[in-house]
């Protein structure tokens, strides 16, 4: 019964019972997803995603909703989640969690496209947003975000599409019966594979989006009567926990459902590379200062982060770079940020940071994998000016929920 009990907890959740912390939250991370998807638009991957939504026309009447930078609405609901899911996650500026997914560009493309061609209030709003990260976050927590990382599923896409019909069941306002069929019809369409790292391809932009679609599509088919699977995720012939991972923790779905929210944890990126790197990052530009710039680097990763992002890294796309730990911890020591900037044509291609790039030693270290990634830690170790060497740990990046000093630093930065 966990699928029912899980739609049932949606259909019947109300502004009054989330903590005014989640509300807050879910407030900085919406302005902060709305940022990155304004910083998306006008990206080649954008434009393509972009270019084939449009083609296939207006929507009659007022069901249209708007691309964000567009001053009309020219998309249906689904359509419009699609093309600002891809844009709010075209430059690796959006909000992450250590569940290992990304959920502002799915959420927010969701909740408002339908806002918009529904006319509901702010609280329904705000509700749904709840809903989908509350969602989401707990089906990767009950696949293991590390073990399906590990058989090369992307999460964002594989949870998001659950997170965003959860989302849309409360914009809609459909009953526990129609949640459950929006659930059902979204994990059917749950996907999305890490393909994209081996060639540094446009796919990885392409799944938030991708996952808003599908779950606008779920609730809006279960609305009309289109029935899904009712136990999506525990079936034991094809239900969603047996098929992603060997070894599913389907006690974190219904955990404290209700009592304890996921959504205060989420991190906001103060970086434009993989989330699973920001820690090394921190400690790379904390280093800077004393590094004598020679020398070998030495890193501690966490095995999951060195499969995912440990590979030598060659010049070619901004994606392949955006993945690649050795090219952002190389480009923090020498440029001292890593931000859009960092990931022009002319940087990726710069003899002085490939060369550093695959000078650093990647350390296997027992201790990072045990914590990760219920904590996206690592460390970085170089030569320093004044003799000797020096090595910093971080176990919370800055702008993590679980880093409140790094936190404030991000957010005053911001104000600048």
């Amino acid at each position: 019964m966990i699928t029912r009990t899980l739609a049932s907890w949606v259909a019947g959740l109300t502004h009054d019972a989330i903590p005014e912390d989640v509300v807050r939250t879910l407030r900085l991370l919406s302005l902060d997803t709305f940022g990155s998807a304004l910083a998306g638009r006008g990206l080649p991957w954008t434009d393509a995603i972009e270019a084939w939504a449009k083609a296939g026309g207006r929507p009659a009447g007022s069901q249209a909703a708007t691309v964000w930078g567009d001053s009309q609405p020219c998309l249906r609901a689904a359509d419009a989640a699609l093309v600002n899911g891809a844009a709010a996650h075209g430059f690796e500026l959006d909000d992450f969690h250590n569940a290992k997914l990304h959920l502002g560009a799915v959420m927010l493309p969701t909740v408002f496209a339908l806002a918009e061609t529904l006319q509901v209030d702010s609280r329904r709003a705000e509700v749904a947003l709840a809903a989908g990260y509350e969602v989401a976050i707990r089906s990767s927590l009950a696949l293991g975000p590390a073990q399906a990382r590990l058989r090369g599923w992307h999460l964002t896409a594989v949870c998001g599409p659950l997170g965003s019909a959860a989302a849309a069941s409360v914009m809609l306002g459909l009953n526990a019966e129609r949640t459950a069929w929006a659930l059902g019809l979204a994990g059917t369409q749950s996907s999305g594979l890490y393909a994209f790292s081996a060639d540094g391809t446009d796919t990885k932009r392409f799944h938030p989006g991708r996952a808003a679609q599908a779950g606008v599509m779920s609730a809006e088919l279960a609305a009309h009567g289109l029935t899904g699977p009712t136990e999506i995720y525990e079936a034991a012939d094809g239900g969603l926990l047996r098929a992603f991972v060997d070894q599913p923790q389907p006690d974190k779905l219904l955990a404290d459902l209700g009592d304890h929210w996921h959504a205060p944890r989420t991190n906001f990126k103060p970086y434009g590379c993989c989330g699973s790197v920001h820690a090394h990052v921190d400690a790379a530009l904390a280093l800077r200062p004393d590094w004598t710039g020679s020398g070998v680097v030495r890193v501690g990763m966490p095995r999951v982060v060195d499969i995912q992002c440990g590979y030598p890294y060659q010049p070619g796309s901004a994606l392949n770079a955006q993945m690649s730990g050795r090219y952002a911890i190389a480009v923090a020591l020498l440029d001292g940020a890593v931000l859009p900037a960092q990931f022009e044509a002319a940087r990726l291609a710069g003899d002085d940071v490939t060369a550093l790039a695959n000078r650093i030693e990647i350390v296997a270290d027992a201790d990072l994998d045990a914590r990760y990634p219920a904590q996206f830690c690592g460390w970085v170790e170089v030569d320093t000016r004044h003799g000797g060497r020096s090595r910093i740990d971080v176990d919370n990046p800055s702008g993590s929920g679980d880093n409140p000093v790094g936190r404030t630093a991000f957010f005053r930065s911001l104000r600048r």
